[in-house]
């Protein structure tokens, strides 16, 4: 366990001595990877809402699952391939070491791709069941989750203001299921098919649990590493794919056999796919340069953008239960972000109480 501690160390001081030598550029990529997140977040629930509501026969979502593993694999070889000047053999050699050579240090990134995969099949179940604008609300939750797991996994203090937006949170994602029982004063939105929100909302919360762990694994995995990201993105899309086919097998094998793989695929059901694709390495970006917690909360920006899109695109009604209940996950967004006192260093020649510590 030492050795891989030391590694981890080693590796996180290698990232601030980067971070001190270059910090405009880093906190650039930070910033702008963490704004695209939050837009990529509230168009893709959109559009798969949409996808989802449609009248007619609907494709079945396994099968985008396992595109997207696809596509997101395809990209990180071909990023590798430009950063090696388009060198073939080289990628090869490179391929054959990280993946192969290495193949223990592969299978660590089973786990977390196979709960990836559980999690973008449970996103489906949960936006069918879901108006898009709750669906954003309640998926914050997974804010908390992640903030659960970096304690655990990771060691990570929070401060009492960091719990008190987590609870903070929590109360505005419960006000906003809690929906008063006159259907004429809920939050809804105007659909032509039916849904249930308890399979919804239990969907919701696997997907949380399932998503603050598999990205706290992956964050301790990409830290405490010297393997490139878009070769661990390239590990994870090989586990993807696999356990995507298997899930797609299991789950709609006799369907796609009768009607076909691309079955009741439309221009939007391809955009669903680039986003997701697109999503998936934007967040490994960010956790790179950021860190998880972070993310999450920036993501929840997109609440605002998906609940007025709601408003025009689905015609989704807003009570007063929803906006008290988006306002408090909101301010926890405000209190998370305050900064954090630096702790003073030791030997500065006050005492404890003067240098304010406890």
């Amino acid at each position: 366990m030492e050795p891989v501690k030391e590694m981890r160390l080693r590796s996180q001081s290698n990232e601030a001595d980067s971070v001190k030598a270059d910090p405009p550029m880093y906190n650039n990529v930070k910033y702008v990877s963490l704004v695209l997140l939050v837009l990529q977040n509230a168009s893709l629930i959109l559009t798969m809402r949409y996808t989802r509501t449609q009248e007619g026969q609907l494709y079945h979502p396994t099968t985008t699952v396992v595109i997207t593993e696809f596509v997101k694999m395809t990209t990180c070889l071909l990023i590798i391939l430009i950063q090696n000047n388009g060198k073939v053999k080289e990628v090869c050699n490179l391929l054959w070491h990280g993946i192969v050579v290495e193949a223990r240090d592969t299978l660590k990134l089973a786990v977390p791709s196979g709960i990836y995969t559980l999690q973008n099949n449970l996103l489906f179940i949960a936006v069918s069941n879901l108006s898009a604008a709750t669906f954003q609300v309640s998926y914050q939750l997974k804010i908390l989750t992640t903030a659960l797991f970096c304690v655990l996994m990771l060691g990570k203090k929070l401060t009492r203001l960091q719990c008190m937006a987590l609870v903070l949170l929590f109360v505005g994602v419960a006000v906003v299921q809690i929906q008063p029982t006159d259907p004429s004063k809920a939050s809804t939105e105007k659909v032509s098919r039916e849904q249930n929100p308890i399979t919804g909302m239990t969907a919701v919360l696997c997907s949380c649990v399932s998503s603050g762990f598999a990205g706290v694994y992956f964050e301790k995995i990409l830290k405490g590493s010297q393997s490139s990201l878009w070769l661990r993105n390239v590990q994870l899309g090989l586990f993807g794919v696999c356990f995507g086919l298997i899930g797609m097998w299991i789950k709609d094998g006799s369907k796609i056999m009768e009607h076909g793989f691309f079955f009741g695929y439309t221009g939007y059901v391809w955009l669903v796919i680039c986003l997701q694709a697109f999503g998936g390495l934007l967040v490994a970006v960010v956790i790179k340069y950021a860190d998880n917690i972070l993310k999450g909360f920036a993501t929840s920006l997109s609440i605002i953008i998906s609940t007025v899109a709601s408003v025009y695109l689905f015609g989704f009604s807003i009570n007063l239960q929803f906006t008290m209940g988006a306002g408090m996950v909101l301010f926890a967004i405000f209190l998370y972000s305050q900064p954090q006192p630096k702790p003073v260093p030791v030997g500065n020649g006050k005492s404890p109480r003067e240098s304010g510590r406890v």
